[in-house]
């Protein structure tokens, strides 16, 4: 019997090697051909790098007299995840056109050379699937003001589309012509803030909800004590909501020639306005001069066929779209002689830890960012572009530092606010030197919150409880969760948040160089606009980015320099590795409509499930302290 034990030991031995030696020899296999498949992409790259001098670009054919069609697919944001144009023009060219991310500075780029740009001869707004949240409204301004420079030039917009939604009829009325489908619609419905209470449901799932938090005007936390809107977050809102408003009405009624007055009556009146053309949408924009004419898609494409001649193969006109345009295009460039205003943008929540450009403000990403601007000789000035609700505290406090050694070593920082600096945003632009914020940039909240759910009372009405030792007053917060949260631990967290409101309004008033009480008068948690912002002395100037940088340059005593942006970017490998899935995808003759058009329904579940994961994900501050404004993300 040993013996028996003994050969199927020695048996199991030999078999159990030889699975190691064959599993080795296939690792082995494997690694080879990985190494052999990057060095033939390693290759590719280097080639590539070298044609185009590491960027990759589109040879974009552009006949004399054609038209810049400005298409963009996605949602105007400040500022995207980096993408390869080669590969968005290669996507749209054969059908891959799920929304994207869309850089209002790259827009506005685009605009800018194709206005100086000989071969183009005009411009044709199809804003169709171009998403702009009410929110950023600042961003569409910042784009009209180039259309407009483009139309002052002596070149013609003419806007096309089946229909017009607020913000893209916004950009439209800037157009020489607005032409619409005579089945479409114009419907303009102003600026709301509408939020989901949940109190009510708490109480009936019998959770508990902790809240710590300092201002008067501080709703973010409103929906989970509350079954309606406070009157003073009503107060609040509404006074911004109004001035988006006012802004909207007077852009459009100056851009279309309309009476003043004209556009919210149109709003307010569009019922009557509808009863009048016998119910029919696209009458009454004509009528009340809205648009300038209803044509059918063939005869809008007839009408551009006419005024930018025909395509080579007969089916569209003579123009160059969105993307491909932008691919030709170089950004600024350090010539690495000349000083440098270098900017850094903190755009999206801001978390703790690192996040990429298009994803978050990373606090430690932000940082990183402006100690790299610290310690380059040739950065004589920094541009902190924020466009930000805020969010961790902690993670505002880390930029805030970085900022402030900036100044410290005698590198003037201007701040030049988006469409959306409040709350943390705020935060870490109190201590600039100076402040540039847009008309319609939101701004303020300055206010601090916590809150968390406990579900004890729930877990009792099915039998679960929690009970155990500690070794301090405070080591029941181990159970918290199924647990109750002790008291002691609910005082430690009001004080806390206490304390990081007066930190903030500690921090404001040093940068702004205002007293405690005044700050505190005008924070409360209370969301200001941009021209009141002013008035408040929150902000020093009313104008955009390219005003901020020249006042850096001025305040660094600069009479030449270059732009140059600090951001983390792809390198020719990832360029080219990150598109090769939809290469390969056409290679094996896989095209729109067997793949997309199958799982789109699924995609955009997903990007649902994303959006909310991502939302929570900002929830990380490690103190658990929030200056973060929340009503101001749900417009």
């Amino acid at each position: 019997m040993a013996s028996e034990e003994h050969n199927f030991t020695v048996w199991g031995f030999i078999k159990g090697f030889g699975k190691l030696l064959i599993g080795f020899l296939l690792l082995l296999q494997g690694i080879i051909g990985l190494v052999m498949l990057l060095l033939v992409i390693g290759v590719a790259v280097t080639v590539s790098s070298g044609i185009d001098g590491g960027k990759a670009k589109v040879s974009a054919q552009i006949e004399e007299g054609s038209a810049l069609l400005l298409n963009p697919n996605g949602v105007l944001v400040e500022q995207a995840p980096e993408t390869d144009p080669f590969q968005q023009a290669i996507e749209e060219a054969y059908g891959f056109d799920e929304p994207d991310q869309i850089e209002v500075h790259d827009v506005i780029h685009a605009i800018r050379k194709a206005k100086d740009d000989k071969r183009i001869a005009g411009m044709v707004l199809d804003l169709g699937n171009l998403f702009v949240p009410s929110i950023s409204a600042s961003k569409l301004y910042d784009v009209a003001a180039e259309l407009d420079a483009f139309r002052a030039a002596g070149k013609k917009i003419y806007a096309i589309g089946d229909y017009y939604g607020q913000e893209q009829y916004l950009l439209a009325a800037h157009a020489d012509e607005v032409f619409m489908h005579d089945y479409g619609n114009v419907i303009l419905y102003g600026y709301g803030s509408y939020g989901t209470y949940i109190k009510s449901l708490l109480e009936k799932l019998k959770v508990t909800t902790h809240v710590f938090r300092v201002g008067t005007f501080k709703s973010a936390v409103e929906p989970f004590i509350r079954d309606d809107m406070s009157p003073e977050a009503k107060e609040a809102n509404l006074a911004f909501l109004n001035v988006l408003w006012d802004e909207f009405a007077a852009d459009v009624e100056k851009a279309r020639g309309l009476d003043a007055g004209a556009i919210k009556r149109y709003a307010d009146g569009l019922n009557g306005l509808l009863q009048q053309a016998g119910g029919d949408f696209a009458k009454a924009a004509l009528d009340y001069g809205l648009v300038d004419g209803l044509k059918s898609r063939d005869e809008q494409l007839a009408f551009l066929q006419e005024t930018f001649g025909e395509a080579e193969d007969g089916a569209s006109f003579k123009s160059v779209d969105y993307w491909r345009y932008v691919s030709t295009l170089e950004k600024n460039k350090d010539d690495g002689d000349t000083p440098n205003v270098a900017i850094v943008t903190a755009a999206g929540t801001i978390v703790d830890g690192e996040a990429g450009a298009g994803e978050a403000a990373g606090g430690d990403t932000i940082a990183s960012y402006l100690k790299q601007a610290l310690d380059d000789e040739n950065v004589k000035a920094v541009v902190l572009r924020v466009d930000s609700p805020g969010g961790s505290a902690f993670a505002s406090e880390i930029i805030r530092d970085g900022v402030v050694a900036l100044k410290a070593a005698g590198k003037p920082v201007v701040v030049s606010m988006g469409s959306l600096a409040a709350s943390g945003g705020y935060w870490i632009s109190a201590p600039a030197d100076e402040i540039w914020a847009a008309k319609t940039t939101i701004t303020g909240s300055i206010g601090i919150f916590g809150l968390f759910t406990t579900f004890e009372n729930s877990a009792a009405e099915i039998g679960v409880f929690t009970d155990g030792v500690g070794t301090s007053t405070l080591a029941p917060i181990l159970a918290t969760g199924l647990g109750p949260l002790p008291p002691e631990a609910a005082d430690i967290f009001q004080r806390s948040t206490e304390d990081g409101y007066e930190k903030f309004l500690k921090n404001v008033g040093e940068g702004r160089d205002l007293d405690r009480d005044y700050v505190d008068s005008i924070g409360q948690g209370r969301v200001w606009i941009g021209s009141t912002a002013k008035d408040l002395k929150l902000v020093d100037k009313i104008g955009g980015l390219d005003e901020a940088v020249a006042s850096a340059a001025k305040l660094a005593k600069l009479e030449k320099y270059d732009t140059v942006e600090i951001i983390e970017t792809m390198t020719p490998f990832e360029r080219l590795f990150g598109g090769a899935s939809v290469r390969l995808m056409k290679l094996a003759g896989l095209d729109k409509s067997e793949t997309f058009g199958r799982s789109k329904l699924v995609a955009r579940a997903i990007k649902q499930v994303e959006e909310q994961a991502k939302f929570f994900d900002g929830f990380n501050d490690p103190n658990g302290l929030y200056a973060r404004c929340l009503a101001c993300e749900s417009k």
